[in-house]
Formats: structure tokens, sequence, C-alpha cells
């Protein structure tokens, strides 16, 4: 039996609607903030999940992420970010969400019971792929039917819940336990549990991306620079990393197409074609192909 923290009472609920609201506002931020740390205890398995998403995208694989309510939406946020953030390519990308991603404000609860479309939306799942399967309690039917299809397919199993012991949790190959503590409103996990998601999910994505050979530095050497702001941030990229001029990264980045990584290596002193035999070389890192050339 699963001893469910995030339907706890908070030690500080009682009573709450009744003093000053900047107190309970007090309570409220100590309650994400308390949450957000649970985080830390499980950086090593969120690091070892990451590896094996990073492998799924090597091999040409998919990643799904499947998830209900508001787990739903962390798992969606995070999704939709890594093609700007990163490039990866969309046909390696699915969003399932129990009852289809909300196009109003409203998110029916019972959808999270309903696990007839999966059977349709994971039929092409296989050995190279992986799902990410996001839920507070670890016990909602859509991301368990999700896991067993998944097992039965022989994809790989993320999976993120909140409550120690969960069946989602047991099922999978990578489990990454978010131990947050009891809600202030007790059973909201769009609030402590959900902060904690959001922030291991981020975590997850970036350091595949690492992983990749996406992140130099702290730098997204991989984004898409499709505005304004995006394509000035791709130049100083450029400049800083390479050691040139603004002038002579925005020339890098039109004789490349704005691809970034080979800008670098142009404005380091590649041609185009030599810059793009490195990246093949290093698997698209930048850090190993700027070695060989330093």
């Amino acid at each position: 039996m699963v001893t469910a923290e995030t339907e706890a009472l908070h030690a500080q609920a009682q009573g709450i609607d009744a003093i000053p609201r900047e107190d309970a506002a007090l309570v409220l931020a100590n309650g994400q903030i308390a949450a957000a740390t649970a985080v830390r205890a499980v950086a090593g398995d969120i690091a070892s999940a990451a590896t094996a998403l990073a492998e799924t995208l090597r091999r040409g694989g998919t990643l799904h992420y499947v998830a209900a309510g508001s787990s739903g939406l962390m798992a969606a946020a995070d999704a939709q970010e890594l093609g700007g953030t990163f490039s990866i390519p969309a046909a390696q990308l699915r969003i399932h969400m129990a009852g289809g991603l909300p196009t109003g404000v409203e998110m029916p609860g019972d959808t999270e019971d309903d696990t007839q479309s999966l059977a349709d939306a994971l039929s092409g799942l296989g050995p190279d792929d992986a799902i990410i399967a996001v839920s507070a309690s670890g016990t909602t039917p859509y991301t368990l039917e999700a896991v067993r299809i998944a097992k039965s397919a022989g994809a790989r199993i993320i999976a993120i819940a909140n409550n120690a012991g969960a069946p989602l949790l047991l099922a999978s190959d990578h489990p990454i336990l978010l131990a947050t503590p009891p809600e202030v409103l007790s059973g909201s996990t769009r609030m402590g549990a959900g902060t904690a998601q959001k922030i291991a999910l981020n975590m997850l994505s970036t350091l595949m991306a690492m992983e990749l050979g996406h992140v130099h530095d702290g730098m997204m050497v991989n984004l898409r620079a499709d505005n304004i702001k995006l394509r000035a941030r791709a130049m100083g990229m450029v400049a800083r990393i390479a050691g040139v001029t603004d002038d002579a990264a925005r020339a890098a980045l039109e004789t490349t197409d704005g691809d970034v990584k080979l800008a670098i290596l142009v404005a380091a002193g590649q041609t185009p074609g030599a810059a793009r035999t490195l990246l093949r070389t290093t698997e698209g890192n930048l850090r190993a192909a700027l070695a060989q050339i330093n």
C-alpha cells in the first residue's frame, strides 16, 4: 500500500484561511521552496535517465511524454521547448496527455482514468523509443497503462512520481522519486509536486542536451535562431566561443545559414565543409570538434 504524501495534511495548513493573507502567502512560498529542494536528492537518477534519453535520440528513436492533469501540463511545457531551445526534431517528440492538450481553461479530471486511446497512440512504440511518464501519485491509470504498453514494446521507461513505492516508479527502468512534503492545499499537486516535476523535467532535458553536445559553457549552441532576439544571441555565442568580432560572427552565421555550431568552427578558421566533417566525427559535440583544431 502506497503512503500518499501528496494527500497528507501540511503541518501549517490548520487555520491558514483565517490568518493574515501575507502570512498565508509566506506559508505557500515556503511550501514551494521545500518542494523544490526535493530534487537535489535525485540528481544522480535524473542524470542517468538523461543519458538514456540521449541514447534514444542518437538511435533515431522518439521520446514520448505521458501524463495527466497538472503533471501533463508540466510534461507538455518541457516537450514543447525542446525544438526551439535545442533543435530536437519534432519527429522525435510526442506528447500524450490524458484527454488531449487543453485548448481552453477547462481540464476535465476524469480523463486520467481513460486509457482507451493509448493503444493507438503508442502503437508504433519500439525498443529504440523511450517514454517519460509523470504522475504525482504514481498511481494514475493513464500513465500506468502507458508503462505497460512501453514495457511490452521493449521501450525505455523513465518515471517521475512524488510518492515512495508508487507502482509507476516500481515499473520503470529509471525511477525518479520527488519526495515532496504534503501540499499546503492537501492534494493540490499543481503546487509543490508540480514545481518539483517542472524542475526535474527541465533538468532531465537539459542534461540530455548536454550529453548530445548541444550545450557549451552554459550556452545553447544548437538553438533554432528564428527571431530577432535569438539571432542576436547566436551572434554573441559565435563571437564569444570563437573569439572573433560581432561582424565576423555575423558573417560566419550567414555562411552557415544560421547554424551556430558550424558558424563557430567557420569563425575559428574552418571551411564549411571541414566544419561539417568535424561535427560528424564528434557526433555534434562542439567542444570535441574545437579540441581537434586547437
